[in-house]
């Protein structure tokens, strides 16, 4: 590692470190909640039994609040509030416990960056996994994104990493185990599923053989996870709970995407009868209900949404199926590109999945660079504009641009989109240093040949 290397990483750890004090977005407040129910009994936190089933309710002093991701992040805030109540039996809110639970998304983003630099050193050598590393680590979105604000995509990104190492070494069982902890910890992740598929398949002799195993050590890790839920009668509160992610009555979660532009239309034009045409369409935009839009006789965005973001996918691992291990995680960077700029009821972090992959990728497809680039600028943002730097450090006033500045950044990250498809299109056509992706492969082994 070169001396300026390790300054740029020291650099980024600082500034990570310089940041967890700060109160992060209301998220936060909800990961203290549960990590506090979580010491009194996971089982319990969806709710048990019921017809239909009962949703938990989980609370803290006067914070009262329910459960809607999988199991693996509350195990996780359960082991933080069992840490946490051993130096602090009575719980108390505070700067204390915030850095406690954020010092954890700082490690797992310390691991993805780790990964990263792994996944790209057995791609490009040393040099090719620095630079990799380096584009992660002292990424804007990645710094806005854990550190500052405190969202729990970091966790998941490092099971998620994690998957791809070890589909890139051939190994099935870890493969499956880490894509399940992955999407047992936020959903999202399972978009990174055929990435690791792919990367297994072309390192593997036997592929039929690997994908069995993975999926074997899947199913097995998630049910280990389930197994005391369904044993207290608890698994159709599970279902139920996280279930309600698909449930939100949201066009936009504030993600600066394509339905946050249909949100800013819609209600800009309902608003001119009463606030007038200037006062209409450059008011703050704010979040627009599905169900409102069905009631005011428009189709359902639900299904548009999930056809145009599948078929962006679709395309993106099809035109890829040849490509190299690079460009399979290329693929991956643009399906989770597409969901978040195409999909309803995506959220503001929901982007962050394609950083880690992107970053990999554009390490050794230089036509990657410019759209990664811009899609974290994007991102951070979009987390900026809408939450600044966590409760109490709002962000700029966004009619500084006369419309509001969030539609504005939406318009750029739909074309950030389309440029993103061109050169991946572009990218596929022509895989960048074909010759070095297999460098740590040695001669006469069969794996290099395939």
């Amino acid at each position: 590692m070169t001396r300026t290397c390790r300054a740029l990483l020291l650099a980024g750890l600082l500034a990570r470190v310089a940041v967890l004090p700060l109160p992060g977005t209301e998220d936060v407040q909800v990961w203290k909640t549960w990590s506090y129910a979580a010491t009194n009994g996971i089982l319990s936190m969806y709710g048990i039994g019921g017809h239909p089933p009962q949703r938990g309710i989980v609370t803290w002093g006067a914070r009262h609040t329910t459960v809607d991701y999988p199991p693996g992040g509350l195990y996780g805030l359960g082991l933080i509030g069992r840490l946490y109540r051993a130096i602090d039996p009575s719980y108390v809110d505070g700067t204390a416990l915030t850095v406690a639970i954020k010092s954890t998304i700082l490690l797992a983003d310390g691991l993805v960056c780790l990964f990263v630099w792994l996944l790209a050193t057995r791609w490009l050598g040393p040099r090719g996994g620095q630079t990799a590393a380096l584009s992660y680590w002292l990424n804007p979105g990645t710094l806005m994104d854990g550190a500052v604000l405190g969202y729990l995509d970091p966790w998941a990104g490092a099971a998620m990493m994690g998957a791809l190492l070890a589909a890139d070494a051939a190994l099935p069982l870890l493969t499956g185990l880490a894509i399940a902890v992955a999407v047992m910890t936020k959903v999202q992740a399972v978009l990174a599923a055929p990435v690791a598929a792919i990367l297994l398949m072309k390192r593997s002799t036997d592929r039929a053989r690997s994908i069995l195993y993975a999926t074997a050590a899947a199913i097995v890790t998630s049910a280990i996870l389930l197994v005391p839920f369904a044993a207290r009668g608890a698994l159709p509160n599970v279902a139920q709970g996280v279930g309600s992610l698909f449930r939100h009555d949201m066009l936009s979660g504030t993600a600066a995407n394509l339905w946050w532009i249909v949100t800013w239309l819609l209600r800009a034009s309902y608003a001119v009868h009463d606030l007038g045409t200037w006062a209409a369409w450059t008011m703050p935009v704010r979040i627009l209900g599905i169900s409102r839009v069905v009631a005011l006789g428009y189709p359902n965005p639900r299904p548009i949404g999930l056809a145009l973001a599948a078929a962006a996918m679709a395309w993106a691992f099809w035109r890829t199926r040849h490509g190299t291990p690079a460009l399979a995680c290329a693929a991956g960077a643009f399906a989770v590109h597409a969901y978040f700029v195409l999909e309803v009821q995506v959220h503001e972090n929901h982007l962050y999945a394609a950083l880690p992959l992107a970053a990999c990728a554009a390490t050794v497809m230089p036509r990657l660079r410019a759209p990664y680039a811009l899609m974290s600028v994007v991102f951070a943002l979009n987390l900026w504009m809408f939450y600044g730097f966590g409760r109490g450090y709002p962000g700029p006033p966004r009619g500084i641009t006369v419309i509001d500045a969030t539609v504005w950044l939406s318009f750029v990250s739909v074309g950030a989109l389309a440029w993103h498809a061109r050169r991946l299109w572009q990218a596929s056509e022509q895989p960048a240093h074909p010759p070095a992706i297999d460098r740590q492969c040695h001669a006469g082994d069969e794996r290099c040949r395939r």
